[in-house]
């Protein structure tokens, strides 16, 4: 097979280009990114998928900065919403099949009663990167006639056991990503830390927003998984909305206090409320998602995962200046 991966130099395309690479069931990675494709060109996805005709793309690419999203939600639809659905109908047009990424930021997380969002559950986005990105989901999926309550129940069903009558579109949503490379939230936190020890403060720890942390490396090797599985069993074998996540949920604050346990990190912290930190989006306060069964099995907890991340190191070893 044939695989494109659009924002191959962001967290997630990193990590999907290596694990691509290292499977033995896929020919080609195609890593794409800007300048060659660019989320504000309207013209880009046609171009490269038409080029190229990839078996299978994956859509990583996105603008991830939510509270530039909510300053712009015009450019946030733009990026996250109108570029989702030109790749999803380049691909439509050519016979490719279409994995895109998108998020738990589709729900609102007003729910109270402690359940997890199912695949099936009715998203409403509570912000403007939210907003850009279910309407992404939903270009996507009127680019495949993907329309109703079957696309959603096609990811409930067993690996194996989908119907031919799926189209070759699945949608993964995720949340709470970290991993190499940029600053993602484990090395924020430590960096945090280090100034809160030099100025002998406290670090404040938000202890009211919920979400699952994941490992990019795995849902990168999950969503590999997803396109063996396209090789073996046809590419309608995975169609459907899928939740894509490491094991188990947290607080912002307990994973902040597990990243700087697995770092040998002592200062002081104290819980606080999201509201005491003032900014221009609203993330969900209960972003937990479901997972959906998938053809490689379950992700690990994200404490494995996290432990794992450590001893590669979301920071420098040298002190701070």
């Amino acid at each position: 097979m044939r695989v494109a991966v659009t924002g191959a130099g962001g967290r997630l395309g990193t990590a999907l280009v290596a694990a691509l690479t290292g499977s033995g069931s896929i020919d080609e990675v195609l890593a794409w990114d800007l300048p060659e494709h660019d989320l504000d060109d309207p013209e880009s996805a046609m171009r490269l998928i038409g080029r190229n005709r990839p078996d299978v793309a994956i859509h990583a690419a996105a603008w991830t900065d939510v509270d530039g999203c909510a300053r712009d939600p015009q450019l946030a639809m733009r990026r996250n919403g109108t570029a989702a659905g030109e790749m999803a109908q380049a691909c439509a047009t050519n016979g490719t099949a279409l994995i895109a990424v998108s998020t738990n930021e589709v729900f609102d997380g007003l729910r109270t009663d402690g359940r997890p969002y199912g695949a099936a559950d009715l998203p409403s986005p509570a912000n403007a990167y939210g907003a850009a990105k279910l309407a992404g989901e939903r270009l996507a999926r009127e680019a495949f006639w993907a329309t109703g309550d079957d696309f959603a129940a096609a990811a409930l069903m067993p690996p194996g056991g989908r119907s031919n009558t799926v189209p070759p579109l699945a949608i993964v949503r995720t949340a709470w990503l970290f991993g190499p490379p940029g600053a993602d939230f484990p090395a924020k936190i430590l960096a945090a830390a280090d100034r809160a020890r030099a100025k002998n403060e406290t670090l404040d720890l938000v202890s009211d927003e919920f979400g699952c942390p994941t490992y990019a490396a795995d849902l990168a090797a999950a969503i590999t998984s997803m396109v063996e599985f396209v090789g073996k069993k046809g590419r309608n074998a995975v169609g459907g909305i899928h939740h894509v996540t490491n094991g188990g949920h947290a607080s912002r604050a307990e994973w902040a206090r597990e990243v700087l346990r697995l770092a040998g990190v002592t200062v002081p912290t104290r819980d606080v409320p999201l509201s005491a930190w003032p900014r221009p989006s609203t993330p969900p306060l209960w972003g937990v998602l479901e997972p959906t069964p998938l053809p490689g099995g379950p992700l690990r907890d994200w404490q494995a995962a996290l432990a794992e991340y450590a001893t590669i190191g979301p920071r420098t070893k040298e002190p701070p200046r």
